[in-house]
């Protein structure tokens, strides 16, 4: 078998495909998350902190400032100075927080349906009272 027809094969089985889609929609959905973390959930917390607080410029100064650089994150990295940005990593780990939790719950809710299936397919498989009875009675009549 040639390379490009075993690349052909595994590129055209089921999983891979699967995992395409998903990355696609992991990606548009990396985006949601990231505006409702920044836009939503980051003011709410900023407010009940006691007004605005903007978590990008929440850090440590690891360096000497050069003189007329604002003291901001973005100014400061632009200059080059070292910074602790705690809080960027604050807005990351909510970000992983919600998308963690929502993919418990799709794999929570996948496994119910799951173990769902099972139970009807066990059912399924177990002859009713009537049928055990039938097969009883015609036993007793081949004898």
């Amino acid at each position: 078998m040639s390379m490009m027809s075993e690349f052909k094969e595994f590129a055209l089985k089921g999983n891979v495909m699967d995992l395409a889609v998903g990355v696609i929609i992991g990606g548009a959905f990396s985006g949601i998350t990231n505006s409702l973390v920044e836009d939503v959930i980051m003011p709410i917390v900023a407010f009940i902190a006691g007004g605005e607080i903007n978590f990008k410029n929440m850090f440590i100064l690891l360096g000497d400032a050069p003189e007329g650089v604002a003291m901001t994150y973005d100014a400061l990295k632009e200059a080059g100075v070292p910074l602790l940005a705690y809080g960027s990593f604050i807005t990351v780990l909510i970000n992983f927080l919600i998308l963690a939790f929502i993919i418990f719950m799709m794999v929570k809710g996948m496994n119910k349906m799951r173990r769902n299936s099972d139970v009807e397919e066990v059912v399924e498989e177990t002859p009713s009272e009537e049928v055990l009875l039938l097969r009883e009675i015609s036993q007793k009549l081949s004898k």
